[in-house]
């Protein structure tokens, strides 16, 4: 007679699938823990590295009288393009910080929509170079590498031309709030003529 009875078999596979549960169980549980660690690291970084970069901000009338060559940002804070180059764009501030100003302006905030209309932001991040004469040298928008954006700052700051005066990368859309106006003087209003 054999040593396998048929009792002792259910036994064996009840262990075995309690066994194949468990290990079961602990997989999902790392990969539901991986998960939610990667998306709370990278929403917690992209998410303060922007609050960061706000904060730390040069206001605009400061940066355009100071003396200092400044990289003016029109970003917002729902803009991917903008997110992803946060990390990025915080590590140059780092590097030149005494050396030139950083000036975030949110489009979201009308304040800032002569500005808008001034550089003609039609999308984001737009990047505006600055002379320490608080004049424009150079605008760039959309996703820029590192390098590029390191590049032109280093030409900023040592009054350089800029190697990259013109660079256009991903952008995320946005349209500057504008009034109607009714004027033919408006180069928008295509000849159209108000009747009276």
């Amino acid at each position: 007679m054999s040593t396998d009875s048929p009792v002792n078999s259910p036994d064996k596979s009840e262990s075995t699938l309690g066994k194949r549960l468990r290990n079961f169980l602990i997989v999902m549980v790392a990969i539901a823990l991986s998960v939610a660690l990667v998306l709370g690291l990278r929403t917690e970084t992209t998410s303060a590295t922007l609050a960061k970069l706000s904060d730390s901000s040069t206001p605009l009338e400061v940066a355009i009288s100071n003396g200092k060559p400044s990289l003016v940002e029109f970003y917002a804070d729902w803009c991917t393009v903008c997110q992803k180059m946060a990390p990025d764009i915080t590590q140059l501030e780092t590097e030149y910080a005494d050396k030139m100003n950083f000036v975030m302006l949110n489009v979201d905030n009308t304040k800032w929509l002569p500005e808008m209309l001034k550089y003609r932001v039609d999308g984001i991040p737009h990047f505006v170079f600055l002379s320490q004469q608080g004049e424009t040298i150079a605008q760039a928008i959309g996703d820029q590498p590192r390098t590029i954006m390191a590049s032109n700052l280093e030409a900023l700051v040592t009054g350089s031309s800029l190697p990259y005066a013109q660079a256009s990368g991903k952008v995320s859309k946005f349209s500057a709030p504008v009034a109607p106006t009714a004027s033919q003087d408006d180069p928008r209003s295509h000849g159209s003529q108000v009747v009276n």
